[in-house]
């Protein structure tokens, strides 16, 4: 066999990510209060950049807010018209600072989940310390997104989420959230008692009683004696020690030990997270109904109030450039009109393609808007890519961290579809199906001398980019009547 060289050609296509290609899909997955962030930025170093409200009225700009900021949805036919504001879901605290006034002192608190309480190295602030935190927010979605398969529980889940206050509690009263969903009372309450055994313990409690119900329930240390004293927690706050006696009908010895397990446990669990959750959301499209001689339907617009105005004052420009004679100068001022011109047709994009794919969600989520949370359609991304003629991960970026107010309360755009587990890695999205096969096979594949426990299935699909908690990995194997780490070693064993 003999060697030999020889020049070909050959033809190929290939996608190149350029630098404003990529820039452009960041605009589309930034919330509104982000891209603001951004222009400003922008408008710093690009001298050839101006806030709307600030141009001359007589210069020639070329001026762009965000395309066209509305569309008119009809009613179904078969929808009656919903009258009602549009109504945010905010997060009050239902609480009172009860560990500020339970009468002990500051070295009697209930332990918490914050620092060990060294002070000695100071070189850490605070914030810092806080900076590090995980966000609570995503954490819980996170959970939600593998624990709830239905689109219409999760749509409910995710809005409690946003009722929780900084220290982790819902309000006490959910009524006028839950009528405005249009769940009925048992529902509403199942999804707030399968919220209640997420991680951490005690989140989506409605007082403090609840709160620490729920960690004791999952240290398997609520038994009568212990309710009775979670019902009277103002003795307990009085140090009536006497009284509580004689309400719980235990001794001074096992009084001590159960308030030694009480003082254990953590009043406030949201506070081991960053505090993000009780923050106003501000949404980035608006719904409203109308009615008018064309019938009912629904007028869906950006949230120009918080949409950057972005202005390309072309009259400076023009002004700038006769001036110059030096190349690089000129180079320079050409460089950052184009970038300019570059920006404002981008932001028009953006605002375009918001704007359709949301229309399209209210089309396809009418009975929703209408009628309640029992009438949530399933959709899936490639149902709207389809109708808006875009690609589906263009749709998946514009419904992430994008929010709609409407009459029935403010949801994100993402949560109008169907369930599927986001990769922390970037990949394809996950089912929870998917998930819940893959902790099977794992556990199937597992060595007797190296059975998995919960923590370390987590820690597996962490490392294959699946964001996955501890006690959601235990609710699926318990849902698949697989034993504990502990039976299957005896097993094995055996």
């Amino acid at each position: 066999m003999s060697l030999s060289q020889r020049l070909d050609q050959r033809q190929s296509q290939t996608l190149v990510m350029t630098p404003q290609l990529q820039q452009a899909i960041k605009l589309l997955q930034m919330s509104n209060m982000e891209l603001g962030d951004f222009v400003e930025q922008e408008i710093e170093k690009n001298p050839l950049l101006e806030r709307g409200d600030s141009a001359p009225a007589e210069a020639p700009i070329s001026d762009i807010v965000a395309g066209q900021t509305e569309h008119s949805v009809p009613l179904g036919a078969d929808a009656a018209p919903l009258d009602g504001n549009i109504t945010e879901t905010p997060a009050e605290n239902a609480n009172e600072e009860v560990w500020a006034a339970d009468g002990y002192g500051a070295e009697d608190r209930f332990a918490s989940t914050g620092s060990g309480g060294n002070f000695d190295d100071d070189e850490f602030s605070e914030a810092q310390q806080v900076a590090e935190k995980p966000s609570l927010r995503d954490h819980l979605l996170a959970q939600i997104n593998v624990d709830f398969t239905d689109a219409t529980d999760r749509i409910i889940a995710a809005t409690l989420v946003e009722m929780l206050d900084e220290a982790g509690y819902l309000p006490a009263d959910l009524e006028l959230m839950r009528t405005q969903l249009g769940a009925t009372a048992e529902h509403f309450e199942a999804i707030i008692a399968r919220l209640q055994r997420f991680d951490p313990c005690g989140i989506f409690a409605r007082s403090l009683h609840e709160c620490l119900a729920l960690q004791l329930h999952e240290k398997d240390r609520l038994d009568p004696a212990m309710g009775l004293l979670l019902q009277n927690l103002d003795l307990l706050a009085r140090r009536e020690n006497n009284a509580l006696m004689r309400a719980c009908n235990v001794d001074a010895e096992d009084l001590a030990d159960m308030i030694a397990e009480i003082r254990a446990l953590n009043p406030k669990p949201a506070l081991a997270f960053a505090s993000d959750v009780s923050v106003p959301i501000v949404p980035d499209v608006m719904l409203r109904p109308t009615h008018n001689k064309e019938g009912d339907g629904w007028h869906v617009e950006l949230n120009t109030e918080t949409l950057p105005r972005v202005l390309a004052n072309e009259r400076y420009y023009t002004q700038i450039q006769g001036n110059l004679s030096k190349k690089a100068d000129k180079d320079y001022i050409a460089d950052h009109w184009q970038q300019a011109n570059w920006l404002v047709k981008a932001l028009h994009q953006r605002a375009t393609t918001i704007l359709k794919v949301a229309t399209e969600i209210v089309k396809q989520q009418d009975a929703f808007f209408v009628h309640g949370v029992h009438h949530l359609k399933p959709l899936i991304l490639k149902d709207i890519a389809l109708l808006v003629e875009m690609h589906e991960s263009t749709v998946s970026r514009v419904t992430q961290n994008k929010y709609i107010a409407t009459p029935r309360g403010l949801f994100e755009l993402k949560y109008f579809f169907t369930t599927a587990l986001a990769r922390s890695d970037g990949g394809a999205d996950m089912s929870s199906e998917s998930v819940r096969a893959r902790i099977r096979a794992m556990i199937e594949n597992e060595k007797p001398t190296a059975i998995l426990s919960d923590d370390h299935l987590s820690m597996m699909l962490r490392g294959e980019g699946i964001d996955i908690a501890r006690r959601t990995v235990a609710k699926y194997r318990e849902a698949m009547n697989i034993p504990t780490s502990a039976l299957r070693r005896r097993e094995k064993r055996t």
